[in-house]
């Protein structure tokens, strides 16, 4: 891998994003969109309090996750990456660089949604509002590197779609999102205590209400780093020049 190969890959997919003005909406507004709705929906209520940080968790991710799987397969799809491959140019510089692209674009999502959330929808913050943007951004990482993983094993957009009952929606259902994980029954409060996105979860709700100290927060953020980079290194090793 080179820092130049890597930066002119992100400068490339920046640059198409730029041209494409309905991934940018679905980027940038629909996550947003979502967490006013469901603020909207526990309007006069204390729900939107309890569950607002993990929506401000579980929107980006879902979309970042689609939008970055389907995007990097239809590189390979197309040709685009065997082309691309013909050059100086490594498994490693195109998913660091689509990493990169995406990752700069998930910083100006959850910029907005976490703006949207806290100053339009009033979700209170008893900690810093500067943390939870912190660990919103690793959230929106996440999704984006477990979307490259999913790229490098489906063939097409629609086997991008089947991998969400198996990446994305376990995460979901055991997050803590529908029922506390210290309800579950105890087999699969170990599965979701080990998932991710309950990392996630569990950060950005002790920085809104204030349970818990910076460094235990950071805690949870370094296990989701840890994600991301497992999923960025096996992305990278298991993609395909092209698509049988």
């Amino acid at each position: 891998m080179t820092p130049m190969r890597t930066l002119a890959t992100a400068g490339r997919v920046l640059s198409q994003i730029r041209h494409d003005p309905r991934t940018i909406g679905l980027l940038l507004v629909v996550p947003s969109l979502l967490i006013g709705l469901v603020a909207w929906i526990f309007t006069d209520t204390d729900v939107f309090a309890d569950i607002g940080p993990a929506m401000i968790a579980l929107f980006p991710f879902i979309v970042m996750f689609l939008v970055t799987s389907i995007a990097t397969l239809r590189e390979r799809r197309t040709g685009t990456l065997e082309r691309l491959f013909s050059m100086p140019l490594g498994k490693g510089d195109f998913i660091l660089g689509y990493a990169l692209a995406f990752g700069l674009l998930a910083i100006f999502q959850t910029a907005i949604a976490v703006s949207w959330a806290v100053w339009v929808c009033g979700l209170e913050i008893e900690g810093s509002v500067w943390l939870l943007f912190a660990v919103a951004v690793a959230d929106a990482l996440l999704g984006t590197s477990l979307g490259l993983l999913a790229s490098a094993f489906a063939r097409t957009e629609f086997q991008v779609v089947q991998f969400m009952p198996v990446l994305v929606f376990p995460q979901i259902l055991l997050g803590g999102i529908f029922l506390p994980r210290d309800q579950l029954p105890e087999v699969l409060q170990a599965i979701g205590d080990a998932l991710p996105l309950s990392f996630a979860i569990d950060a950005l709700t002790a920085v809104a209400d204030g349970s818990e100290d910076a460094a235990w927060i950071w805690g949870k953020v370094l296990v989701i780093g840890a994600w991301i980079i497992g999923s960025i290194v096996l992305g990278s090793i298991t993609l395909r020049r092209r698509t049988p």
